[in-house]
């Protein structure tokens, strides 16, 4: 491993610049959650139009990550992740000033694709430019961020939308990332320039197609399937997609620069590892979703009282995640497989104890701690063990996986609420089934995997200084 070698000020910023990119991501994945009732009402949109608002950010976001991982090795993780957060910024000043419902789709889907610029370049900067011994602690706080910055969305939203800053409602909400932005692209010069000594000669384009168009196909009638009653056309998408997808996996092994380095799922932990975050996160961003549509439908909470609800997740997210490398150091995977487990429980216990504030308010922090422990520390042990020429790969697989579950969780999530149910108490119940059963298998996955891998030392990509 080849160390960067960073100015006291640099080695101060770094990990502030980088994870603001990490907390703008997931912030907005979630932060509409609770603006939509406001956004069909003052766009006049329909339940279509609506769904893709939610859709547009995720579709373009998990498309875009293989092929962005890709393009910091070639051009350097500094440039790719400034023009992400350059196009992010912008395309969220144009959708918080949309005058219709396309208007905003498209800046929704424009800030997926900065999100997807900037994702992988964050994790390669943390592992290329910080020295072996201080990654684990960077780690962690990437984790960190992802907890907080996911559950600071409905927080952050309800109160916006509730308090309506200068008449502007849900608008505030997605404007509350723009000052983040321009703060990280000034503080980005601070950033070391790097990328893979040995850099692709070009960023395959038949890869790049293939799966840009077979997570295009997949990921979109997922989202829209569920809104329009799952016509033909979704279904031949989504057989589309598997041929896409399969194309793209013979090809990878053809190319002469793949993509996808045809090492990284050799290790048992790395395929475990994939399949534990992308089977917990079919459970988690589905989880806050369904509770914050439940309570404002079937309560009749409003979206102040609906956002404030999930502050005890909050909170334990963010206590846990402060201790979590020191679990996962300590436990390995059996921290995750507790994590996963410890999250189904407090699924089957939330429609038990929604009526009863302080017990709901108890399991939703249980609940939250169990998320920050997973979510802290899960791409840590991942990423050490992969191996070495792999990293890139696994930096772009990582998100990839995140963001893929999250959609199958919303889509399988949806099914269960709206399957005929006697009362909204038990449509509640048949989704929190669901969700515990997914984090039950997450919890498999979890200690199947990573028990199983070798103990990795510094694996990261050897690196090179440029400017």
């Amino acid at each position: 491993m080849s160390s960067v070698r960073l100015s006291p000020a640099s080695q101060r910023l770094l990990l502030p610049i980088v994870l603001s990119g990490t907390f703008v991501q997931l912030f907005s994945v979630t932060v509409m959650q609770v603006g939509v009732v406001d956004i069909q009402r003052d766009l006049n949109a329909g339940a279509a139009e609506t769904q893709l608002v939610l859709a547009a950010y995720t579709l373009t976001y998990a498309c875009s990550l293989l092929v962005s991982a890709r393009l910091g090795d070639k051009y350097g993780y500094r440039r790719m992740f400034v023009a992400g957060m350059a196009l992010f910024t912008a395309a969220s000043i144009g959708a918080a000033a949309a005058p219709d419902a396309w208007v905003l789709i498209a800046g929704r889907a424009l800030q997926g694709f900065g999100s997807g610029l900037m994702a992988p370049q964050i994790l390669s900067i943390i592992q290329s430019a910080l020295p072996a011994n201080r990654r684990p602690a960077a780690l962690s706080a990437f984790g960190a961020t992802m907890a907080a910055a996911s559950l600071a969305g409905p927080v952050l939203g309800g109160v916006l939308t509730q308090l309506d800053p200068l008449g502007l409602g849900w608008r505030a909400a997605m404007l509350v990332v723009v000052p983040i932005g321009i703060a990280a692209l000034a503080l980005s010069p601070a950033l070391p320039s790097v990328r893979e000594e040995r850099k692709p000669a070009r960023v395959d384009p038949l890869g790049a197609t293939l799966s840009l168009l077979g997570f295009a196909l997949l990921v979109f009638p997922l989202t829209m399937g569920r809104q329009t009653g799952w016509p033909p056309w979704t279904w031949a998408s989504l057989a589309l997609a598997a041929v896409a997808l399969t194309g793209f996996v013979f090809s990878q092994r053809r190319a002469a620069e793949p993509l996808i380095q045809p090492s990284t799922l050799d290790e048992p932990a790395t395929r475990w590892g994939l399949a534990a975050v992308l089977v917990f996160n079919a459970g988690v961003p589905s989880f806050t979703l369904l509770l914050s549509m439940h309570l404002q439908g079937a309560k009749g909470w409003s979206p102040l009282e609906t956002g404030l609800s999930v502050t005890p997740y909050a909170v334990g997210a963010l206590a846990s995640s402060r201790i979590a490398n020191s679990l996962g150091n300590r436990f390995g995977p059996r921290a995750l497989a507790a994590a996963s487990l410890a999250m189904g429980l407090v699924c089957l216990a939330v429609p038990v104890l929604i009526d009863l504030r302080w017990w709901y308010w108890l399991a939703l922090c249980v609940g939250g701690v169990a998320f920050g422990v997973f979510t802290a520390s899960a791409f840590t042990q991942i990423i050490a063990r992969a191996r070495p020429e792999a990293a890139a790969s696994v930096s772009g697989l990582l998100p990839t996986a995140q963001q893929l579950g999250g959609t199958l969780g919303v889509t399988f999530a949806g099914i269960a609420y709206a399957a005929p149910a006697a009362t909204a108490g038990a449509a509640l119940w048949h989704a929190m089934t669901y969700e515990a059963a997914a984090f039950a298998v997450a919890a498999v996955c979890a200690v199947g995997g990573l028990r199983s891998s070798r103990t990795a030392g510094d694996q990261s990509p050897r690196v090179s200084v440029r400017g």
